[in-house]
């Protein structure tokens, strides 16, 4: 694999696409400071962290499901477009393609802070702009990215009852990036 140019490693480090920013007025110093570290550290919120956060029980789920839930993304990714991993496919060769499972993961866990703290306002549009250069510069295809976020949602809709607002966010954010 080729490195990563320092541009590209610029627009990783950017493209961070959740923000607490408007959530003060509702949540305490101390719970923002949990969220955003969890963020920071790329990780789904801990059982202590959601034990204050009312939408505790469906983030839980969904993050003890993440690997079945991703799973089912990807499999529709890969039924929708079969050549995609391989040899001229947007997914190959199979770093590629692991890279995207990894964002879906990172999709999932993002939506579950929002669904955590019941607030569809989790997305960041400074973070959604870098992450769409990002996938300009990567030639990440789109199309394919849609179907899986879509696929997270059908997935995560099977196991909990209606997260679909929270994925609609992001869903809709990656409808409007640039091929």
């Amino acid at each position: 694999m080729t490195p990563l140019s320092p541009e590209i490693k610029a627009l990783i480090a950017k493209a961070r696409i959740v923000s607490f920013a408007d959530w003060q007025a509702d949540y305490s110093a101390e719970t923002l400071a949990q969220l955003q570290a969890a963020d920071d550290q790329g990780r789904y919120l801990t059982d202590a962290e959601l034990a204050e956060l009312p939408g505790a029980e469906t983030a839980r789920l969904l993050r003890d499901r993440a690997t079945e839930i991703v799973d089912e993304a990807r499999q529709q990714v890969l039924e929708q477009f079969p050549e995609i991993t391989q040899p001229g496919g947007g997914l190959y060769p199979a770093v590629r393609a692991e890279a995207c499972w990894r964002d879906f993961w990172h999709f999932l866990r993002c939506v579950t802070y929002g669904i955590a703290a019941e607030r569809t306002d989790y997305l960041s549009q400074t973070g959604l702009h870098h992450m769409e250069q990002l996938y300009q510069a990567l030639q990440v295809p789109l199309e394919a990215m849609v179907v899986g976020l879509k696929g997270l949602k059908a997935a995560s809709l099977k196991r909990v009852t209606d997260p679909a607002p929270y994925f609609d966010q992001l869903i809709d954010a990656l409808v409007t990036f640039r091929a």
